[in-house]
């Protein structure tokens, strides 16, 4: 994960209020993609979706806000089942109720944490900031689940191939 976010006043800015809170700060307690935690997950897709919301003219602060709540729910998902749903369809659902304790959400952003297992649930997001933050969302998964291994493949193709340092 990125530690950029930290040093980048605007969306600090965005942002700090929500990070400050318990409910945020307990995601650090759970285990996200075997190789993260649910709070560096959260803050991975909202630094990333936020520096994309801005490059092309989107909502910024609803963008990192909503990114970071987007997974704001307290139970291992891998082992928790529910007889309402799939995990993908409830725990959007779960983190809007969860994020409406901490802060007044928009309309935008309620659409963006609904929306962002979109591809696993039929309904599409109605705006490019949800369809942000679900493709981020993919990508970080992806990178969080596979870094240990990238790692290991980088650090063999350094030694058989010492001069070959751009993998």
């Amino acid at each position: 994960m990125t530690e950029k976010w930290r040093e980048d006043q605007e969306y600090m800015s965005y942002v700090e209020d929500l990070l400050e809170t318990e409910e945020v700060q307990r995601l650090g307690n759970y285990t996200q993609h075997v190789h993260s935690t649910r709070l560096d997950h959260s803050i991975s897709v909202s630094y990333y979706s936020y520096k994309l919301a801005k490059k092309w003219n989107g909502d910024a602060r609803a963008t990192a806000r909503a990114g970071l709540l987007h997974d704001l729910f307290y139970y291992d998902w891998r082992t928790t089942k529910f007889d309402e749903g799939s995990h993908a369809y409830m725990h959007p659902r779960i983190a809007v109720k969860n994020a409406e304790k901490l802060t007044e959400l928009s309309d935008l952003e309620r659409d963006i944490i609904i929306k962002h297992m979109w591809g696993a649930t039929i309904a599409p997001p109605k705006y490019k900031e949800s369809y942000i933050v679900t493709m981020v969302d993919k990508y970080c998964a992806v990178k969080e689940a596979s870094e240990p291994m990238t790692n290991s493949v980088k650090a063999k193709w350094r030694q058989y191939f010492p001069s070959k340092q751009s993998v």
